[in-house]
């Protein structure tokens, strides 16, 4: 039997009351057949954009549908991933009043979409090895905790979390609990979409810029039950997703091989630099990643940061982040660009 999320009890109240803006589209959407749109002030003029996009996105919803495993009716698609959680924060969340635990060191937009919404943060930060302390994390629940916010794998760790522990979470918190899967198609391990039957409190997310390489169409996607979904819906711009942004994206995602061919090749990358960079005399660790990046320790991170910026090589200096301290993150590149990072590696002496 699925967990249940009693969505009256946990949705701000004035959100689950507020009658959302109905667009021309909204009130009537094309069928077969040819028709005289009056009905939007658009400019009747034919171009490729002169009407406004569909707002629900209906015919990639489709092809996401189809390629995830999961209804229509439980996805949303956002300007981005960080449209989707900010829709979280303001479906969910009373300013000023309530509450979200995140586990540093994490994706950085948790924490500023909190701050943009008068929400506070409760920190538990990961365990050394960058893993989730499911105990204490239940333990700084309080009346006001909203909801938990995941990376798996994590940013700027790259590592999956423990399934365990998550199924924690999950059973031990009644609210919100969201997964963020930016990297899931890099990794052997299936998403947790598959755990939605289970747990009406979960919410995952994903997005089309990572493996599918659309990062510049800014498109994510939210998939959870139908209920959380329709109150999202409720609340996000009309026409957040234009019309060019969902024609790039459905035949994007008709490449299946092509992707697959990519992802495949990312990982062989990661795993053949990061045997590489162990023979990298400043460096001093190299965590496990099921990512499309690495997280490297170094002797000194601004000074080797610096140093790979002279030889052009640019790569992230996550050093202020909890637990990070001198470490860089390093996204892999084509194999030309990684034979670059390990030839300028090799060049900076120790």
């Amino acid at each position: 039997m699925a967990k249940k999320f009693i969505l009256s009890v946990w949705a701000r109240p004035e959100m689950l009351a507020l009658s959302p803006y109905t667009s021309a589209r909204d009130s009537f959407s094309a069928t077969d057949g040819e028709w005289v749109f009056l009905d939007a002030n658009e400019n009747p003029n034919q171009s490729t954009v002169n009407r406004y996009p569909d707002p629900v996105q209906l015919q990639l919803k489709q092809v996401i549908a189809n390629l995830r495993g999961c209804s229509v009716d439980q996805l949303l698609i956002g300007n981005g991933s960080d449209e989707i959680l900010d829709l979280i924060f303001r479906a969910f969340c009373t300013p000023n009043k309530d509450e979200v635990i995140l586990m540093p060191p994490t994706y950085g937009m948790y924490a500023v979409l909190a701050n943009i919404n008068g929400v506070r943060i409760c920190e538990v930060p990961l365990t050394e090895d960058f893993q989730l302390a499911p105990d204490k994390i239940l333990a700084a629940v309080t009346p006001n905790t909203k909801a938990i916010f995941l990376c798996s794998p994590n940013n700027p760790s790259g590592n999956l979390f423990n399934q365990e522990a998550i199924e924690e979470l999950l059973n031990g918190f009644d609210g919100l609990v969201v997964i963020d899967e930016a990297y899931i198609d890099f990794t052997n391990r299936p998403s947790w979409l598959t755990q939605l039957v289970n747990f009406n409190n979960l919410i995952v997310t994903q997005t089309l810029s990572k493996a599918f390489g659309l990062a510049g169409l800014r498109l994510g996607i939210a998939i959870a039950h139908p209920d959380i979904i329709k109150l999202l819906h409720k609340i996000k711009p009309p026409y957040n997703i234009n019309t060019l942004s969902q024609q790039k994206a459905i035949e994007a995602l008709s490449k299946k091989d092509i992707v697959a061919a990519q992802v495949k090749d990312l990982c062989s990358e990661r795993d053949r630099i990061a045997n590489q960079l162990k023979n990298i005399a400043w460096i001093k660790a190299i965590y496990p990643s099921d990512a499309n990046f690495l997280l490297v320790r170094v002797d000194d991170a601004h000074k080797r940061y610096d140093e790979l910026l002279q030889k052009q090589i640019v790569v992230r200096n996550r050093s202020t982040q909890t637990n990070c301290e001198n470490t860089l993150r390093i996204s892999i590149g084509t194999k030309e660009e990684n034979e670059l990072l390990i030839a300028a590696c090799n060049a900076i002496s120790t």
